[in-house]
């Protein structure tokens, strides 16, 4: 098993800049491929971006790349996502999740989810 926990939402207006922390307990956070996806009120569940295990591969949505950037720190067992240039379209709930192996931008193929943490952009 491997617990998620999110933090750093928030409210911020248009323009600002959040980072997301999510710290992961139970199993060994090395050997998990890590995710970020969001979910707004009345859509579904959408990829953000997902890192390897061992950091060196990263995939993006479109609509995130060179506004968003995730990383990890293994010794932390925490993996981290910076939003630059946040819109408002980019409110939702945002959630960590972990796959044993290879990165994937499908939310099924995560096993481990954390609860989610509240982004809200005003304009």
């Amino acid at each position: 098993q491997v617990q998620l926990v999110e933090s750093g939402g928030g409210l911020v207006q248009a323009g600002d800049s959040l980072r997301l922390s999510c710290a992961a307990s139970g199993r060994t956070f090395s050997n998990y491929a890590m995710g970020w996806f969001r979910q707004a009120p009345g859509k579904d569940r959408e990829f953000v971006a997902a890192i390897s295990w061992s950091d060196d591969v990263t995939r993006y949505a479109d609509s995130m790349k060179g506004r968003f950037t995730i990383s990890r720190d293994n010794a932390k067992n925490t993996v981290y996502m910076l939003m630059n240039s946040l819109k408002p379209e980019d409110t939702a709930v945002y959630h960590c999740a972990a796959r044993p192996g290879i990165i994937a931008s499908t939310w099924s193929l995560y096993a481990y989810w954390g609860q989610g943490t509240q982004v809200t952009v005003s304009s």
